[in-house]
């Protein structure tokens, strides 16, 4: 085994690397730019080297320097991690002309696999079924027109090099065919220094799933089961879990007879991915290969008890795979959650901002991958994603409802995260159906929110978590000033019945607390509804709150809002407003809260870089067209004129960094 390895790579995959060689004794070497010097991945790296400044393009995807500070600290071999230079052929050459040994498939492997006009070129000529489309490189709008007439509308023009869904744009209309491909190639020229762009049938309504492979350098292929990714927004995944509801064992064994067919026509080597597109039919389509570790494949680990990293670096270095294909055996459902940094609430634009508060959910069957604590600061030069959180389950309900109590307990402050949407669709009934498709979260989601009522129980449980806390933090203030009450007269009688009105938005509960503020035990009515609650011992200062109700165990997230309660449980957030009846009678005479015009101005919602402005003084604009582009976090996002207009001012030029709060346009008053 080697005896000391450097990670091409930061945050999350970086850690996760870091554990297994930890565990096989291997030391470790991390890299760094001056934006990372005191992330995660360098505090628990044997070693670390800077490799220059925040830019990708000026550090981690800066060959020269890794491979100087591999070869600078005696590494044997490098590991890419995923992302940055992974799946770079050219970088895995270099590393094997240095004498190193590349943690992945051979250059030209990479190379083949890693372009998707010559991959599905090699998978019609292992057998595997592809989608109808245009194999090669579109030259220009006409040619694109006359290839979608032939093809078919809708259709999906893809970028031939890389993946992540950089670049995809889907086309159901002849006119929107000259705004897509030139969007699309811009979009993957920035990402992957080149252009090309191929065409493809848009297979409406599919499933996004993938086989897992393991190749030796004896010729040895086997696949470790599929993993269902079809919950995904903008072409970005985001909750992953294995085995799929969708694959029967006979449709497995013909999915993963085609992925290790593919690799050995490849000539693949070590860890790979095969993506396939699934129809409602269950006929199912080459996607991509991906040539390198998956952010995903942590669930394959917890379904199989294998160690992904571990049999990479044992491929590496010249092993047979210690199993054959029979040898491969799955116990149970695993579910994953990717945690990001960004904003539902405001159309997901990328969060930066340091980590405050930092707290993991924890369980024998809940596993963190996670490249952040508290301290860590989140910028805007990297991808989005903090941590994953994977559960497993004896079956897919029991791993789902795990994963959800483990998202209920993620506490994270300073940035915002998406980690009560994720739960918003872990709980949608659909999805708990297993009613799985690309499109799940534009058919069942409004912006960030479920199309359809929140669960009736879940949002009652919410609220008499804020009704119990309030009351509990009011007697607790009572008690604290209770020596200096007067002892003249009668002394009061105990009550143990408490009345409550609690609001959020439009809806309103009657509450009624029976129990002994001293005590453990509580009977809560909300409603009709007789709820029995057990408390721990309160600890005001904390921020998480875990309450057996009924007899079973759930977490909620809390925070005060001015004199009122935010309550994150089961992707249910709301804000409590919590009224003792006296204070609910004169609330019809309380002024409603004003409503302030907004200023004539954009203002920039987010830290990045100004990449494109269409508009230009004197111009007059209509609310929701697109006036400045903003790069930030690898990701290209559109900012909308809030209102309809005459330009008065443009304040933000191609290649400024701006800050949230700058003001980009203003408008004529």
């Amino acid at each position: 085994m080697f005896d000391k390895i450097l990670i091409a790579n930061r945050g999350e995959i970086t850690v996760r690397i870091i554990h297994t060689c930890r565990r096989l004794g291997i030391r470790s070497v991390a890299v760094y730019s001056d934006a990372d010097s005191r992330s995660l991945h360098v505090q628990m790296a044997d070693e670390s080297v800077r490799i220059g400044t925040p830019p990708a393009q000026m550090s981690y995807l800066d060959a020269d320097k890794i491979l100087s500070a591999a070869l600078a600290t005696g590494c044997r071999a490098v590991h890419p991690g995923y992302g940055f230079l992974s799946e770079n052929s050219a970088f895995a050459g270099r590393v094997a002309d240095a004498g190193l040994v590349f943690i992945g498939p051979p250059a030209d492997v990479i190379d083949t696999m890693g372009d998707k006009i010559a991959s599905k070129a090699l998978a019609v000529k292992a057998g595997v079924p592809i989608i109808p489309g245009h194999a090669e490189a579109l030259t220009d709008e006409e040619e694109a027109l006359a290839a979608a007439d032939g093809i078919g509308y809708p259709v999906l023009l893809k970028p031939a090099a890389g993946g992540g869904g950089k670049g995809m744009r889907i086309v159901r209309r002849p006119e929107e065919m000259k705004a897509a491909l030139a969007a699309s190639r811009q979009e993957t020229r920035k990402a992957f220094g080149d252009s090309r762009i191929f065409m493809e049938r848009y297979i409406e309504g599919p499933r996004h799933v993938e086989i897992q492979i393991l190749a030796d350098i004896f010729g040895n292929v086997v696949h470790l089961g599929e993993r269902e990714c079809s919950i995904q927004r903008r072409y970005q995944k985001i909750i992953e879990e294995s085995p799929s509801p969708a694959v029967s064992e006979a449709l497995r064994q013909r999915m993963g007879r085609a992925a290790c067919d593919l690799a050995r026509k490849a000539g693949y080597v070590n860890a790979g991915t095969v993506e396939f597109v699934l129809d409602a039919r269950g006929e199912f389509f080459f996607l991509e290969m991906n040539t390198r570790l998956q952010v995903e494949h942590p669930v394959t680990e917890m379904v199989t008890g294998l160690d992904l990293v571990d049999l990479q670096l044992r491929i590496a270095r010249g092993q047979k795979l210690p199993f054959d294909q029979e040898g491969v055996t799955v116990s149970g459902w695993a579910m994953e959650a990717r945690v990001c940094a960004e904003d539902p609430e405001r159309g997901f634009i990328p969060s930066t901002g340091m980590i405050t508060r930092y707290a993991e959910p924890r369980g024998n069957a809940v596993r963190v991958d996670s490249g952040v604590q508290t301290g860590s600061s989140i910028g805007v030069y990297y991808d989005s994603m903090l941590a994953k959180v994977i559960c497993h389950g004896k079956d897919r309900e029991e791993a789902r409802v795990r994963l959800v109590e483990a998202l209920n307990g993620y506490h994270i402050e300073g940035v915002v995260t998406n980690i009560d949407f994720a739960n918003s669709i872990l709980c949608h009934p659909e999805f708990a159906r297993g009613n799985l498709t690309t499109g799940f979260i534009e058919r069942y989601f409004e912006g960030s929110q479920p199309a359809i009522p929140s669960d009736r129980r879940a949002f009652e449980l919410a609220a008499l978590t804020a009704a119990l806390i309030y009351h509990v933090r009011t007697a607790a203030v009572r008690d604290s000033l209770r020596p200096m009450a007067s002892r003249i007269g009668g002394r009061k009688a105990v009550v143990t019945a408490h009345r409550y009105t609690v609001r959020s938005g439009d809806e309103v509960l009657d509450l009624r607390l029976e129990g002994a503020t001293s005590g453990r035990y509580w009977t809560i009515r909300v409603n009709e509804n007789a709820y029995s609650v057990k408390t721990p011992e309160f600890e005001f200062y904390r921020r998480r709150l875990n309450l057996t109700i009924d007899g079973r165990l759930h977490r909620f997230r809390l925070r005060l809002e001015e004199f009122f309660i935010f309550v994150a449980f089961s992707g249910i957030t709301r804000v409590f407003e919590i009224y003792t009846p006296r204070e609910w009678a004169l609330v019809k005479y309380m002024p409603k809260r004003a409503e302030h015009p907004a200023d004539n101005v954009l203002l920039c919602p987010m830290p990045g870089l100004v990449v494109g402005v269409p508009v230009q003084p004197g111009e007059r604009v209509f609310r929701g067209q697109t006036l400045v582009v903003l790069e930030s976090m690898k990701m290209e996002s559109d900012v909308a004129s809030p209102v309809d207009g005459l330009i008065e001012e443009v304040c933000g030029t191609v290649g400024q960094a701006v800050e949230a709060g700058d003001v980009l346009i203003r408008f004529q008053a």
